[in-house]
């Protein structure tokens, strides 16, 4: 019967399995590192979202001083009232997102709404692609459904924008998300 000497026996047994590993090694490096570089690479082409510093964030310049004072005097008050959070924000665009993925990552990166209650809402403008969208918290999604935040731009917002008085249907949008959240109907 032969002698069989088990490969841990074998002098090169370390440089046997070393060489074995190596290419599976590499071309496991080489897929990380080539999916690491397209993440990046789309991360960086996706529109920059504003910092959160007043509640109207107008990075596409439309609207005037006057309405934003008396926008931001009354989503002050609303807050005030109602412990609610609305905020409203203006960009030139979300591309190469849609409305819907661009408002997802503002609702993260923004967390608008008491912690705890998640009572928050903003009202996001695309003005290339002309879309608009309602981002709203947990705490307020009985009262802001989709059906209802597409009513509000459809019905409200929309018509407005349309004739050019966009300082107008936002005014008029935020007056109707703060009549239903305080009881009103649509």
């Amino acid at each position: 019967m032969p002698i069989v000497t088990p490969l841990s026996a074998h002098p090169r047994a370390d440089a046997i399995a070393t060489d074995a590993r190596r290419p599976a090694t590499r071309w496991l490096v080489g897929v990380l590192l080539w999916l690491f570089a397209l993440c990046a690479a789309g991360a960086q082409d996706l529109a920059a979202i504003p910092p959160l510093s007043s509640r109207v964030t107008d990075a596409a310049g439309i609207l005037g001083a006057s309405a934003r004072q008396e926008l931001e005097g009354k989503l002050a008050a609303f807050e005030q009232a109602t412990g609610g959070q609305l905020a409203v924000l203006i960009v030139k665009t979300a591309e190469p997102e849609t409305i819907d993925q661009y408002g997802i990552r503002v609702g993260d990166a923004w967390k608008i709404g008491k912690k705890g209650k998640d009572n928050g809402a903003i009202l996001i403008i695309a003005m290339k692609e002309k879309k608009l969208r309602i981002e709203v918290g947990y705490g307020l999604e009985g009262v802001l459904t989709d059906v209802t935040s597409k009513r509000i731009i459809d019905e409200v917002i929309t018509p407005k924008f349309k004739s050019g008085d966009f300082a107008g249907g936002i005014s008029a949008g935020v007056n109707k998300m703060i009549g239903l959240i305080n009881g009103e109907k649509l």
